[in-house]
C-alpha cells in the first residue's frame, strides 16, 4: 500500500508534466462511420498531437469486415521523412498532407471499390513520447447500388397449393430491401395468403387460386438506387386436369374399338372373296358303286360255273 501511494504521488505529477509539455501522443478520428459512393474519393481524417522528431512514424492499415485488428493489412508507412505505400491499395492511397508533420495524418483513397469497405487504423508512433491514445479507428462503407436481382420460385403451382417466390441481388451496400408486386389488375388476396420478407426477398403465397396467376415483379433498392426482375406464375386447376385425362382416355378407347371393328369387317370381306374348297363326295360314291358292280358279276359267274360242274 505504501509503495502504491508513493508511486501515485511521484508519477501523477510526472504524467501531468509530460501532458502539458506536449510529449504525449494523442490521435483523434471521427466517431461516426464514413459512407462514400463507389468510384468516389474518401478522406479518412486523422489528427494527432505530439512532438514530431526523428523517431516519428505513421502507419495506416486496413482490417476487412469480420476480421480482428491483429489481421490488419498495411496500406502505407511514413518514417524517416519518407512515404512508403504498400499492399493492394498502394496505387490509390496517399496522404492529404505530405509530410504529415503538422498534426494532420489524413488518408486519401481514390476510386473506391466494394472491397474497400472495412476498418482503417491510423497509428502514430513517436518514441520516447508517452502513449495515451496513439491509435484511431475509422469505419468506412463503400455505397453500391443493388445489382440486377434474380427471381425464382418453388412449390406446388396448383389451385389450393403454396409457392415461395425468391429475389436476391449479389451486390448492394447498404444491403438492399426487397418488395414484390403483382402486375396487372387482380383481386386483393385474402388476409394471410401473402407473406413478404423485405430482408430476405422471399414472398410466400398460400391457398393459390386461378387469379394468383400472372407476372410478379421484385424491386431491390437502397439509398444508391434500385433494380428489378420479373417472373411469370401459372396456377393450374387439378380438376381440369383430371377431366382432360378422362376425356383423353375415352377418345383412346373409342379409337381402339374403331380399329378393331375395321379389322374384323375387312377380315370377313376377304374371307367371302375366297373360292369354296370341294371335297368330291358324290364322285367318290359313284366310283365305289362302279367298282362294286364290276366285282359282283364276276362272283355270280364263278358261282354258276361251279353249279354247272356239280350238275354234270
Amino acid at each position: 500500500m505504501a509503495w502504491t501511494l508513493v508511486g501515485a504521488f511521484l508519477c501523477g505529477p510526472l504524467l501531468g508534466f509530460l501532458w502539458l509539455s506536449g510529449l504525449a501522443v494523442e490521435v483523434t478520428v471521427p466517431t461516426e462511420p464514413l459512407s462514400v459512393p463507389k468510384g468516389k474519393t474518401a478522406e479518412l481524417s486523422c489528427r494527432y498531437s505530439t512532438s514530431v522528431g526523428d523517431n516519428f512514424a505513421l502507419e495506416w492499415s486496413f482490417v476487412p469486415p469480420g476480421k480482428p485488428i491483429s489481421a490488419s493489412l498495411p496500406i502505407l508507412y511514413f518514417t524517416n521523412n519518407h512515404l512508403y505505400p504498400t499492399g493492394s491499395k498502394a496505387d490509390r492511397a496517399s496522404l492529404l498532407h505530405s509530410p504529415p508533420t503538422a498534426g494532420v495524418a489524413t488518408l486519401k483513397l481514390t476510386d473506391l471499390r466494394p472491397s474497400d469497405t472495412g476498418t482503417y487504423l491510423c497509428n502514430v508512433n513517436n518514441p520516447p513520447d508517452f502513449y495515451t491514445n496513439g491509435l484511431g479507428l475509422i469505419n468506412l462503407t463503400v455505397l453500391v447500388p443493388p445489382s440486377q436481382p434474380s427471381c425464382s420460385h418453388s412449390g406446388q403451382t396448383s389451385v389450393g397449393g403454396s409457392v415461395a417466390l425468391r429475389c436476391s441481388s449479389s451486390e448492394g451496400a447498404p444491403k438492399p430491401v426487397y418488395n414484390w408486386e403483382h402486375l396487372g389488375s387482380s383481386p386483393t388476396p385474402p388476409p394471410g395468403s401473402m407473406v413478404q420478407d423485405e430482408v430476405s426477398g422471399q414472398l410466400i403465397l398460400t391457398n393459390l387460386s386461378l387469379t394468383s396467376s400472372g407476372t410478379y415483379r421484385c424491386v431491390a433498392s437502397n439509398q444508391m438506387g434500385s433494380a428489378s426482375c420479373e417472373l411469370n406464375l401459372s396456377v393450374t386447376d387439378s380438376s381440369e386436369g383430371r377431366v382432360a385425362g378422362t376425356l383423353i382416355g375415352v377418345l383412346l378407347g373409342v379409337l381402339l374399338l374403331s380399329v378393331a371393328a375395321f379389322c374384323l369387317i375387312r377380315f370377313q370381306k376377304e374371307r367371302k372373296k375366297e373360292p369354296k374348297e370341294t371335297y368330291g363326295g358324290s364322285d367318290l360314291r359313284a366310283d365305289y358303286s362302279k367298282r362294286l358292280l364290276e366285282k359282283v358279276p364276276s362272283d355270280s359267274t364263278v358261282t354258276t360255273k361251279s353249279k354247272l360242274s356239280m350238275v354234270v
